[in-house]
């Protein structure tokens, strides 16, 4: 594989259309339902729907469908959606609280679903603290899209439950650690990849892939072989995704340029600059976590995080993994379509540009 921005494939925007359809479907209908009973409640339903259909690569839904399909499953089974869709609704839940727990601004373009319900607080000069309800009204928002990825889910396999309840538990520990590593301004390797690997690497690909086999019934001789796949790449992935945040153009990533720094994120990418700073370059590296970083500072981070050999190295890692990830396909007992399908995910995870 050549490193480089590579497209999506195809199959991505098929997949991501059958579920969006589910997704609409189900959120337009519990908008009417529960207008019906309080016209307030049509809000939040509707920023929900907003927010689960404005934007996200369908990722999650991509790599059930592939493990699903790999394992016998047929293509077109309305429970694949389904367990699509309900992984788009687990992934609002945790952006929407992650963005809360983060003080985040802006998400996918747009102003953050608990700054929007502040700025409407302010604007009808509503009693009580401002951040408070719009933060209040978030978490209420995304423990809805929680709720909802549970009622989808289908739950006929005892595996299925079982990986879905393994992999929410793991989704809240990387983000637990992820705060502890936040605030204390640890940045430790190690640190940083397990937080990377259980917050975002299993949940994204791993997962979702033990989800689709689960489905049609093959977890148990699937397991192995889908995590040699689905392991390194996730790691690929949030390794990416860590590149994306400290270098990404806002108008590809939904993110201010810089945010992950302005927030403090200990990243793999920034512990590798710390341990090789030079005294001068640890000096700049220390105003990481300032939130009020401006264009400037941002440059002479990027500067530092070049000058350290950070980023070839978290470039060369994740050739590495993505490489691994290929490997692993070449004797998985899956079907063909869907390890040519995994092969093509792998190229546009690892270097995708947003």
């Amino acid at each position: 594989m050549v490193p480089g921005p590579t497209p999506a494939p195809p199959s991505l925007a098929a997949i991501s259309e059958r579920v969006s359809g589910r997704l609409d479907g189900l959120l337009t209908a519990e908008h009417d339902r529960w207008r019906k009973l309080d016209p307030s409640l049509a809000e939040p339903l509707d920023s929900l729907r907003r927010f689960v259909l404005g934007g996200g690569k369908r990722l999650r839904p991509a790599f059930c469908h592939w493990g699903f399909v790999g394992a016998g499953g047929e293509p077109d089974d309305p429970a694949v959606v389904d367990a699509g869709a309900a992984f788009e609704l687990l992934q609002a839940f945790a952006l929407v609280h992650d963005d809360v727990m983060d003080g985040s601004a802006v998400r996918r373009g747009a102003r953050t679903v608990h700054l929007a319900y502040a700025d409407r607080h302010r604007a009808e000069a509503w009693r009580g603290e401002v951040r408070r309800f719009g933060e209040g009204v978030a978490i209420l928002i995304g423990d809805l899209a929680h709720v909802y990825a549970d009622r989808l889910l289908p739950r006929a396999n005892p595996d299925v439950q079982a990986v879905w309840d393994e992999l929410r538990t793991e989704l809240n520990v990387g983000q637990y650690l992820d705060l502890v590593g936040t605030a204390s301004g640890d940045v430790g390797l190690e640190t940083a990849r397990r937080i990377a690997r259980f917050k975002s690497g299993k949940y994204t690909i791993e997962r979702p892939l033990h989800v689709g086999a689960a489905l049609a019934g093959r977890f148990t001789d699937l397991v192995g072989p889908l995590s040699a796949y689905g392991d390194p790449l996730g790691e690929a992935f949030q390794l990416r995704d860590d590149l994306l945040g400290a270098f990404g153009e806002e108008a590809l990533t939904g993110k201010p340029v810089g945010d992950d720094l302005r927030e403090g994120k200990p990243t793999p990418l920034l512990a590798l600059a710390v341990r090789s700073a030079t005294p001068a370059q640890a000096d700049v590296l220390a105003e990481v976590g300032s939130a009020d970083l401006d264009a400037a500072q941002i440059a002479r981070l990027q500067e530092v995080l070049v000058a350290t050999g950070a980023l070839a190295s978290v470039e060369s890692a994740i050739d590495r993994l993505a490489q691994q990830a290929l490997a692993a396909l070449v004797d998985a007992p899956i079907a063909p379509e869907a390890a040519d399908e995994l092969a093509s995910l792998a190229a546009f995870v690892a270097w995708r540009e947003g």
